[in-house]
């Protein structure tokens, strides 16, 4: 009888350790601030995650490049030295051509677009990644984007000699083309830069004139649309399949509601944003036929480069956002 009862305390001391040992907590890098939407289409995220899974997986954010520095995330996910991290796509063209497709100029130049290349793009994401132990579980289109500069610009021939930051091998290209000086730093440089004179003007998007307080290096900015390429959510696909299978379609369902929350977001930021700027005393003017139309010959050229460089299987992808897109009803480009 005194055994059994020995039994039955240790039992039901054992029993808070059990439940403590069931829960799991994911670290999860982030480049951009908590003031930037994308952070907050995460906190959302891991805020569902950790409700629906009555806190058996818990996700420890770390933004703004305080972890993992933004183009060593992928690499950090890879590797299992963190569970999650969000990525830029165009960072990794040096990779594979399918990263940088969503950033060639005027591929995508609204949201609906950016939508149809997006479903266009997921198999093969699903497959190239896969391949690294990775999985992508939202995507979400950056606003449209313009040019920040210190003086007014609106001709190409502006463009001339100005040291542009660009953030990816195609927005480098692009620069070139157009004439800049195009550098290619990541977001956590940008201030940096402006103060040592490695540049003085960005393509980016509103968001991320808020983000680095650009009215402090720039006092003009010209939308053009231009595109909308994408961030990604990537988890550790060990450490995704080492998760109960209820949870894991927590976090699958989750990222799903991301990716259709943070496109809805992207947009209204695109809104706001420029708002925000005009506030701090931004000059905010949309770009004329010239340089849209500048935009647009340096857009085919870089479609026929990409397609050179891509497997058939690359071009396909490409083809079939192209029929989905002729297939759609014409779409207003959205003005940020």
């Amino acid at each position: 009888m005194q055994f059994l009862r020995k039994l039955l305390v240790t039992a039901a001391c054992a029993c808070p350790m059990v439940a403590a040992s069931a829960a799991t907590t994911w670290t999860m890098a982030s480049g951009y601030p908590e003031s930037s939407f994308f952070t907050q289409n995460i906190r959302q995220f891991i805020k569902e995650v950790e409700t629906e899974s009555q806190g058996r997986l818990k996700v420890d954010l770390r933004s703004n490049d305080t972890l993992v520095k933004h183009d060593a995330i992928k690499r950090a996910v890879q590797a299992g030295q963190i569970q999650a991290g969000e990525i830029r796509l165009g960072v990794y063209g040096n990779e594979n051509p399918m990263y940088i497709l969503d950033g060639l100029p005027n591929i995508s130049a609204n949201y609906e677009e950016a939508a149809l290349l997006t479903d266009a793009q997921k198999p093969y994401f699903d497959k190239l990644l896969g391949k690294n132990g990775l999985r992508a579980i939202t995507y979400v289109a950056w606003p449209g984007q313009g040019f920040f500069t210190k003086t007014p610009v609106s001709a190409p021939a502006d463009f001339k000699g100005k040291k542009l930051r660009i953030y990816s091998q195609p927005t480098q290209k692009m620069g070139q083309m157009l004439g800049f000086q195009a550098t290619i730093l990541p977001f956590a440089e940008v201030a940096q830069a402006f103060a040592t004179g490695l540049i003085d003007s960005l393509f980016t998007s509103a968001q991320t004139g808020i983000d680095t307080q650009v009215w402090d290096n720039c006092k003009y900015f010209m939308y053009t649309g231009t595109l909308h390429n994408k961030n990604v959510v990537i988890i550790n696909e060990r450490a995704f399949r080492a998760l109960e299978p209820d949870v894991q379609k927590i976090v699958l369902a989750a990222g799903e509601r991301a990716t259709k929350r943070g496109f809805e977001m992207s947009r209204k930021a695109g809104e706001d944003t420029v708002e925000t700027l005009r506030k701090n005393g931004i000059t905010v003017t949309q770009a004329g036929p010239e340089v849209q139309n500048a935009l647009a010959e340096v857009g085919k050229t870089m479609v026929e480069d990409w397609r050179k460089s891509a497997s058939p299987d690359e071009q396909k992808v490409l083809d079939n956002y192209l029929a989905a897109k002729a297939a759609q009803a014409p779409a207003k480009t959205v003005a940020n």
